[in-house]
């Protein structure tokens, strides 16, 4: 899963994707419209590679309290008759034995009875996210419970997107989680990266990253979205080999500005414009190149059964 999510606000230029070893590849959509890539190799290898590069336009979006349907503006709110058949599945809580700790925990936040500005108690809840825990690294798979998220204090990207999401389900909004990537500061490379989408009458799926205490705007490229994380990662599969062949994997990610490179390129070493692909339409056009490799032991005994999963997560 490594092709940007295309629509209104994002439109793909160009990509490619290189696979070692050599593979066949297919493309599908799977239930949430995410492309999916199902690679199907054709020979033995002690490597694998995968690169992927994206050039996309990025649009500006409506902002989120001006885009909400009136009858959203204020929580608690009720979704339309229509719309609650669609969303149940997004309202269902994924971890409901975290269902009292969350609740004791979003207690400071809203207490029933009360009448907030929904936008507002959104933005409040990004930002409780984002103050109250220490983000930290985590290079194994899967996330953490909410539980733990909160118990602990810390947490990575996708376990603040996991907290999210299952707060404002607790809430009775539908939420789901997001894979992606994400642009960094000047001097920084980009970041796969994991944030929350909550849908709001008049305004759909809005992004909220607590990592950042940010709304997801130009900066997020959105690459898949799910119900549970589990169903988002950017990279799963299994092998087949012996049991000691895995050795390590290595994820290296850079989102950038093409206008800016090109700017850059111009002050320094004037080169012909095409050589650098730029559009006038959009409002800003970024390239994501990720490259994800899995060496691999030379192979010494015969191939057993699949062992446990290759998995990249969304994270920072």
């Amino acid at each position: 899963m490594v092709r940007p999510r295309e629509g209104h606000d994002l439109h793909i230029v160009s990509s490619k994707l290189e696979i070692e070893p050599a593979a066949e590849v297919r493309w599908l959509r799977d239930i949430y419209g995410n492309s999916i890539a199902i690679v199907n190799f054709l020979e033995p290898a002690s490597k694998l590679r995968f690169y992927s590069e994206v050039e996309v336009d990025l649009y500006d979006d409506y902002g989120l309290s001006c885009s909400i349907d009136p009858i959203g503006q204020s929580y608690p709110f009720q979704y339309s008759a229509d719309e609650q058949v669609e969303l149940f599945p997004f309202r269902l809580p994924s971890y409901p034995a975290d269902g009292a700790v969350i609740h004791e925990w979003l207690s400071s936040l809203y207490q029933p009875g009360q009448l907030l500005n929904t936008a507002d108690l959104l933005i409040t809840l990004n930002t409780r996210i984002y103050e109250s825990f220490q983000y930290m690294h985590r290079d194994e798979p899967g996330v953490q419970l909410p539980c733990e998220t909160i118990r602990l204090g810390t947490g990575s990207c996708r376990d603040y997107a996991v907290l999210m999401m299952e707060a404002a389900r607790h809430w009775g909004l539908a939420a789901r989680f997001v894979t992606g990537y994400i642009q960094m500061g000047a001097e920084q490379h980009g970041s796969t990266h994991a944030w929350t989408e909550i849908y709001l009458p008049g305004a759909g799926w809005r992004g909220f990253d607590p990592t950042n205490n940010k709304l997801a705007g130009a900066e997020h490229v959105s690459v898949g979205v799910a119900r549970e994380q589990d169903k988002a990662s950017p990279l799963a599969g299994f092998w087949s080999g012996p049991s000691n062949a895995f050795n390590h994997m290595e994820v290296n990610v850079q989102v950038f500005d093409v206008n800016e490179l090109a700017t850059a390129a111009v002050s320094t070493e004037p080169a012909p414009s095409a050589e650098l692909p730029l559009s006038t339409e959009s409002d800003s056009t970024v390239t994501a190149q990720i490259a994800e490799t899995a060496p691999l032991k030379s192979p010494s005994e015969p191939v057993s059964p699949p062992v446990a999963p290759l998995e990249a997560g969304a994270d920072q």
